[in-house]
């Protein structure tokens, strides 16, 4: 057997060799990793500056890890959307690597659950046609240029929920985005037990291997249609939309300023491309460069761009307030970063969308939207409709759950 063949087998072993509560999944285009235990934790870092200082400390850990002898050097784990709020980042016991996922087959998603889930939107629909319309009305009247609003879907069932079958599901259908399940510290008075970040993300936060810088971000969506010819369409009046080139320009213009300062050189397309999922079209433009200096690791990269205007907004000091005063919930770590950085440096670092915070029998899904001038509240709601899919998908249920009253 060759070594790539032998490569993708281990990484479906990986896969299938998950288990919720004990492991860090991440699969992404190229490799695949499957982490178990901790061996030491990040200490939790909390205030306005507490993304910034979060990579010093993580190369703290990792050579405290290693002057005891642990011989994983890296780091693992997520990091919340409100910078200024502790992240969750392990030293796991076990560290194994494989190719890239492939499978044989596109069989249907198997249920992650054997009882019927009931639904209940948080906003409600008609609230969040009503908070677009406030971010809009921001707009005309601040410098407000673009903020990202979400929903969330919170799903129950009588029965546990099966994550491991889950996350199988979402990576068969996304071999080509980055999968991932994190496990997640309880929260205080919770009384839920193990909570799990899971889900399959299209965007690359960014990348660092050796002195090479790849940044990935999507901005402007459209939602995929079964009809061959409907599709195609879509796909070339996203290309062609003002409103969505406005949108992604915003994105990349404000990524490419926050690498530049790390980079001796940085290679950024004149104009985007178009990437698809199973549920979505988006618009895509792979930013790439070289550092100055070996020193800067993939988490420093990550908490300088951390949040884009793909998950924020802009400006994001403005967006960040609509967000807080419009959205009815807290993200968590909900258009995060999910990822890992070893002692060298080099890492890799996904937005966390397309997810789903899980604990035994609930699912809290999320899903967003980019509002600029000329975006309708109408289609704002359809496009969250269309990135919920994901998730719906892959636990085997289409847009016709059952909707709690």
């Amino acid at each position: 057997m060759s070594e790539r063949p032998m490569a993708q087998t281990l990484a479906t072993q990986l896969l299938d060799s998950y288990e919720a509560g004990s492991s860090f999944f991440f699969a992404s285009p190229k490799r695949t990793l499957l982490t178990r235990g901790t061996f030491a934790t990040v200490p939790p870092l909390e205030g306005p500056d507490a993304l910034q200082r979060l990579p010093e400390h993580v190369t703290k850990v990792l050579n405290e890890a290693r002057d005891s002898g642990h011989d994983i050097p890296v780091v693992v784990g997520a990091v919340p959307f409100d910078g200024s709020l502790s992240s969750h980042l392990v030293v796991p016991m076990t560290f194994q690597r494989g190719g890239p996922l492939s499978f044989d087959t596109a069989s249907p998603a198997r249920p992650s659950s054997t009882a019927r889930y009931t639904v209940r939107p948080v906003p409600e629909p008609a609230a969040y046609l009503h908070g677009v319309a406030q971010a809009l009305e921001l707009m005309r009247s601040s410098p407000l240029r673009k903020v990202v609003l979400s929903r969330s879907l919170h799903l129950d069932t009588p029965t546990p929920i099966d994550l491991t079958q889950l996350l199988r599901n979402l990576a068969q259908r996304n071999t080509a985005g980055y999968t991932f399940a994190v496990d997640l510290p309880t929260q205080p008075g919770s009384s839920a037990g193990r909570r799990t970040l899971i889900g399959a993300s299209p965007e690359l936060l960014v990348s660092r291997s050796g002195l090479q810088v790849l940044a990935n971000p999507l901005a402007g969506s459209a939602a995929r249609s079964a009809d061959p010819v409907e599709d195609q369409r879509r796909a070339s009046a996203l290309m062609a939309s003002p409103k969505d080139l406005h949108e992604h320009a915003v994105v990349i213009d404000a990524v490419a300023e926050a690498l530049r300062p790390y980079c001796k050189t940085l290679d950024v397309p004149a104009g985007p491309s178009l990437i698809h999922t199973p549920t979505m079209w988006h618009l895509s433009s792979r930013i790439s460069g070289e550092l100055k200096d070996p020193s800067i690791s993939s988490l420093t990269l990550a908490a300088a761009m951390h949040p884009t205007p793909a998950v924020c907004g802009f400006p994001t000091r403005l967006a960040h307030e609509a967000i807080g005063s419009i959205e009815p919930f807290d993200r968590g770590f909900y258009t995060g970063t999910v990822g890992w950085c070893d002692a060298t440096g080099d890492g890799q670092w996904a937005v966390t969308i397309r997810c789903a915070e899980a604990d035994e029998r609930t699912l809290r899904l999320f899903a967003g939207a980019g509002i600029v001038v000329g975006s309708t509240p109408e289609s704002e709601l359809a496009e969250t409709e269309a990135k919920f899919r994901t998730m719906l998908q892959a636990m085997g249920l289409g847009q016709g759950a059952e909707v709690q009253p």
